[in-house]
């Protein structure tokens, strides 16, 4: 059987380094603290999957976004690969050349090429991958975010019309609605990942997105579990476990 490939992109709150940050401490863990997906990491979790998780904060390098900043929708708002402003809009960090290359070289780059071999690999040997995208968001939207509606559900699903399977968006709407969960498609985030390699290329390279609201596992305001963590990771766990049983039961997930 194929394994799951989880991509976590945002769980980690490690600085690697403090270059061309203006702003101190203080403010760093501020934003740490905001733009955390927290606890995603262990959250998101099936024995039968390979996790490609970034060992280093958004903050620091954000490799959710294209490398390329005329690609990168949320760069003006200086907030794309490499983020220079706070969430609310402040000069947090001054990027010199050398300084971007060598995070992108260092960091960026080699989380992708993980990414990539862990694609390639499931390829190589089972002839399709399936990634799943896993994160978590704010019940209240950011100032930076692009859709300001606040009626947000408790799940959203990111979908892309070439690399995630109908049969798929539907196994996981009605997994979640049957848990009396609220849940909404490519809001109030959308998309998917899939290495540039394969996108557009390959539908045997296939994707979804999996983001859960914090209100559902952390207490209110805070990067603190809930009563309700454990719960919550059973449900996704149990999810995953759908997703692997379907997938076994169709061989592949055909769009």
């Amino acid at each position: 059987m194929n394994k799951l490939i989880l991509h976590i992109p945002h769980s980690s709150t490690n600085i690697p380094f403090k270059d061309g940050f203006i702003i101190g401490d203080e403010l760093i863990n501020s934003e740490i603290l905001k733009l955390t997906d927290w606890y995603t990491d262990d959250l998101f979790d099936s024995e039968n999957s390979i996790k490609v998780v970034a060992d280093f904060s958004r903050i620091f390098c954000d490799v959710e976004r294209f490398e390329n900043d005329e690609q990168e929708i949320m760069a003006q708002f200086g907030m794309g690969a490499i983020y220079t402003k706070t969430e609310d809009g402040k000069i947090m960090r001054v990027i010199s050349d050398n300084l971007r290359n060598r995070i992108l070289q260092d960091y960026y780059r080699i989380h992708h090429k993980k990414l990539f071999y862990s694609v390639e690999n499931q390829l190589d040997e089972f002839a399709c991958a399936l990634i799943i995208d896993c994160h978590s968001f704010s019940d209240i939207p950011f100032l930076r975010d692009l859709n300001q509606n606040d009626n947000r559900p408790d799940i959203c699903i990111g979908s892309d019309d070439f690399h995630t399977p109908k049969k798929l968006i539907d196994l996981t709407y009605e997994f979640f609605k049957y848990f009396n969960l609220t849940v909404a498609l490519n809001n109030p985030y959308s998309g998917i990942i899939v290495p540039i390699e394969y996108y557009g290329q390959n539908k045997n390279v296939q994707s979804i997105m999996i983001e859960i609201n914090r209100k559902l596992y952390l207490k209110d305001g805070t990067n603190k579990k809930s009563k309700n963590y454990k719960e919550i990771k059973l449900l996704i766990k149990n999810y995953f476990n759908e997703v692997n049983f379907f997938s076994s039961l169709n061989n592949d997930i055909q769009i």
